[in-house]
This record gives structure tokens, sequence and C-alpha cells, in this order.
């Protein structure tokens, strides 16, 4: 036999076996749906994500948050428009910011698709159908390609309140920035530092700089390889999140599927949020995440040890958890099993549980989606806030409980919620009862406007509120100047006393994109009550991104 007819023989071979492989690989595959957006705005109780288009995604789909080099499912799709979704958050213990990127991605099977036998005339194979996502060869050692990323913002804002011929101006001063693989090399920082102060009340910043500055973020991560990384400095871990920030240490290495992590340094000072070095704490953890499977699963195990001074403080097991359990049924839970225990002076080494939440959310179709919630973590510490009385009051004594919602597309612009929560306790001495109900209208005829009305019910141990609003947007000039106006009736009393407070609340806001990276924004709300005096909430904001 001559080489020509070997060299014949081996590309009939290699014809067959990607006949073979192609017509395989064409049976099981799905389509995958992707639309990548970026977080526009954030408010007290929803973030705003914008599209170039929301066709493929439905009330009640999962949002996820890009962390470091993964997504994270933290937003649940409450209403629509054609190009940008209302969202409610789910990652607890992660901050979301405007410029934020998030993306949408399922999968959806496709039909097996009929092959057939080629002619002897055509050698050619049959063609992949172009929305099968080719998945790319892996890359050698040497290729490893670190290419810089990197985003920024700016912000310079004031707080003022006046009531009753007092005024309080307090100013806001922020940069956050992100790089990742800066100038292409392996370092990446992460950075988010504020600067806050009251006008008339310097002295108190140069009593106390720590009060003044807070360090949300400030970190360096060196990649030894697209496999392992080490990070010095704060930062919270996404796949620890409900810990916290992290001062010091963390070493981070990924064997496949597995990502083997530890942690060491210290927790920030609960007073100031300043390091304190005296809060050490170490550990280690084990996480797991799906890869190239239409189902999402992540789940985290750690053991952490916290201490204060030379005494044990904690030592204690973290699990999180979030899975795609079903094809419409998601769940995310997190929980803390403490192992140590000293009470006057006796050690105990017993497993009880300390905190724990859990989340679970069905869709039964593209118009209706339903969810339930149980949490007992810890009161959260908020070492600054700018929300009123009410929201305040609302958010604090609804967190804990058990909860229970459903959301209803009941036409295409008309969507319809209501959430309901009771906090129990066996002594029944922090009881709370809550329900609250949303009709939101995401686009009116004639003015090309959204619209909302909210109520909400609060009962505790000691109060009773209720209150009513309704809520209009429109956009100006698109992607340009938006605006945002707005009533509120509260009505609350307490029941250890006499005293019952009806206010009236209304405001404004408006956006204006000066320049593609540069944005204004002007809030103004006014409250007004009878035997008090009138209030007066006024928010100027400028942000420069890079």
């Amino acid at each position: 036999m001559g080489k020509n007819d070997i060299y014949a023989d081996m590309k009939q071979l290699l014809l067959i076996f990607t006949l073979c492989v192609t017509a395989l690989s064409l049976f099981g595959q799905v389509r995958s749906v992707l639309e990548t957006g970026k977080v526009s705005y954030v408010s007290s109780q929803n973030v705003y994500v914008k599209f170039s288009s929301t066709e493929n995604i439905s009330v009640g789909d999962t949002l996820q948050l890009k962390k470091g080099d993964q997504y994270l499912p933290a937003l649940v799709v409450e209403n629509k428009s054609s190009i940008s979704c209302v969202c409610k958050p789910i990652l607890e213990g992660t901050a979301i910011a405007v410029s934020d990127e998030i993306r949408f991605l399922k999968f959806e099977k496709l039909e097996e698709p009929q092959v057939a036998t080629p002619p002897p005339t055509d050698p050619k194979p049959p063609a992949v159908p172009e929305s099968v996502v080719p998945v790319a060869p892996e890359k050698e050692e040497e290729e490893e390609v670190f290419k810089q990323q990197i985003k920024g913002r700016l912000s310079a804002a004031s707080y003022s309140t006046l009531s009753d011929g007092q005024e309080r101006h307090r100013m806001r001063y922020a940069f956050s920035f992100r790089g990742d693989n800066l100038h292409n090399t392996r370092f990446s920082t992460d950075n988010y530092i504020i600067f806050r102060h009251t006008l008339g009340e310097w002295d108190r910043v140069q009593n106390n700089l720590s009060d003044a500055v807070k360090i949300f973020a400030l970190s360096g991560r060196y990649d030894f390889s697209n496999t392992s990384s080490l990070t010095l400095g704060r930062k919270i871990n996404p796949l620890i999140s409900s810990m916290g920030a992290i001062d010091g240490l963390q070493y981070e290495h990924r064997v496949g599927s597995l990502k083997l992590g530890a942690i060491a340094g210290s927790r920030p000072n609960f007073a100031d949020y300043g390091v304190d070095f005296n809060l050490k704490q170490f550990g280690a953890y084990v996480s797991h995440a799906s890869s190239g499977t239409s189902k999402y699963q992540q789940s985290t195990m750690g053991f952490i040890e916290q201490r204060n001074g030379a005494n044990v403080d904690r030592r204690f097991v973290y699990f999180q958890h979030s899975d795609a359990i079903l094809e419409n049924l998601n769940l995310f839970t997190s929980l803390e099993m403490d192992l140590y225990e000293k009470i006057n002076g006796e050690v105990k080494n017993k497993l009880s549980l300390t905190n724990l939440y859990a989340s679970l959310r069905y869709r039964f179709s593209r118009q209706l989606s339903v969810s339930a919630s149980y949490d007992n973590r810890k009161n959260i510490v908020f070492y600054e806030s700018y929300k009123n009385t009410i929201d305040s009051l609302f958010e604090n004594e609804s967190r804990q409980g058990l909860r229970f919602g459903f959301n209803l597309r009941a036409h295409k612009f008309i969507t319809w919620g209501v959430n309901s929560g009771m906090r129990f306790q066996q002594s029944k001495g922090n009881l709370s009862r809550n329900i609250n109900s949303f009709l939101s209208i995401s686009r009116l005829p004639l003015i090309n406007a959204r619209a909302s009305v909210t109520g909400n019910f609060l009962e505790t141990g000691y109060l009773r509120s209720y209150m009513y609003g309704v809520r209009l947007s429109r956009d100006i000039f698109k992607k340009k100047v938006g605006t945002d106006i707005y009533f509120r009736e509260v009505h609350y009393d307490y029941k250890n006393s006499e005293i019952s407070v009806q206010q009236h609340i209304f405001g404004a806001s408006c956006s204006i994109r000066v320049l593609k990276k540069l944005s204004l924004y002007l809030y103004y709300e006014g409250t007004m009550s009878k035997d008090r005096p009138a209030q007066t909430r006024i928010n100027t904001k400028i942000i420069q991104r890079f």
C-alpha cells in the first residue's frame, strides 16, 4: 500500500469520526440565554438594573451580581419595562452599587435535531446551531492572560435637614475603585472609602477621625495563577459574605469545581468600624460551584474561630448554599453553629444554632411567583444611614422572623405583589407582624410614565402603624433626565402612651446625566405633622465614574 493510499484512508477515518462526534453532540444540548446590564439606581428598598432589552427576562427571575471572577444570585425581578428591571436584593452582607455588573442567565433545552446521513458527494458534517455555546479548550498554564478591567466612582453629596428654624448639613465624600489585573499584571485592588462630617462640627472630626472616615473595602490581590490568589487588607469574601468584612490575609485555591480558602486576621471594631487587632479571627473553608450545567449550585462550609484579646470569643461552623433545586425553584440559605461557650468560667464544647437565614422562591409561570423566608440572625449594625424615621422603623422591625410573599404579573405592564411577615419568640417579648402590598404600572398611557401604589401595616409590642403612598416616575429626556415624585401618608400609635403621630410626606427627585460618566442627583422631601414642626430634607449628589 502506497503512502498516498494511507493518507486517503486516514482522511476517511477522520471524516467519519468528525461526523459521529458532531452528530452526538447535537443531542441533549441546551440553548443559553444571556443578558448583561448594569445597576442604574439603588433605593432603600429596590435596585434598578438597565439592560439593552428585557424581552427574555420575566418577573420573578433571579439576576446575578458579578463579584470578582464569579456571579452570585443577588436580585429578584419584581417589575420591568422594555429596558430596565425593578429588583429586590436577596444577597445578604454584600453592598450593591450603581454601575455594578449584572447578568441574567438561563438555559433552555433544544429539541433533538434530526441528523440525516450526508450524501456521498457532500462530505461536510452537519452545522452546529449558532445558539449552542461552544466550550473553549482549557488554556495551558503558560497561556494565562491577565487583562486589565477598571471601574471606579467618585462622589460628593450633601444631606440637609431643616426643622423648626434649625439647620443641619451633613457632607459625604465617597471613593470606590476596583481594578482587576492592573496594567495586565497579576495585581488587583478593591477600595471603597468614605469621609463624612457635619458643617460647624469640625471639632468632632479632629477628636475622632475614625468616626468620620469609614473604610468598607481596602485590599490588594495577587494572582499566583488562574487558580490561586492571595488577598491582603479589608475585604468581604462573597463565599462567606454573612461574616462581613475581614481584615488581614485571605488565600484561595481552585481545584476543578472546588475552592479551598483560608483567612487570618481580625474583625472591624464594633463601635467605629476601625481596625482592631484585639478581635482576631482565623479559619478555613471549602466551596463548590456547578460549572457548565444548566442547574446552578454553590455551597460553602467553613470553620472559624474568633477571639477577644487572648480569650476565645466564638468558635463556629459557617454554611452557605445557593441552589436551583428545580427548573423554577431557587433556594438560598446561610447558617452559623457555635461549637464553644463559656458561662461562669465553665467551658463547654457543644453544637448550637446561632444564626439562620433561608429563602425559597418558586415561579409557577412568567406571571406568578411565590417566596418564603425565615430569618433569626442577629440585628444588623448600620454605621451610617440616611433613611427617614418610618423607613428605618419598618426595616428594623420587619427583617427577622418568617415571611411570605407573591408577585403576580396581571398584565404586560401591571404587577401586583404582597409580602407578609411575623416575628415571634417563646417569651413573647419581641413580637412583630407586618404586611406590605404594591401595585406597579410600568407604562401609563398618554404620559409614558411609571406609577406604583404601596401600603403597609406594622404592629410591634410598643406601637402600631400603617402607611400608604403613590409614586410617579418618568424620563423627560431618554437616558439624560429622569424625575420621580411621591406622596405618603403615615400614622402610628404608641401602645404604652397616648401619643399618636400622623405625617404627610411628599418628595421629588431628579437625576441628570450631564456627561457620559458624570451625573447629578437632586432630592427633596417634606414631612408635615399636625402637632409637630414641619421637617425638610434636601439631598444633592454629584457622581463621576471612570
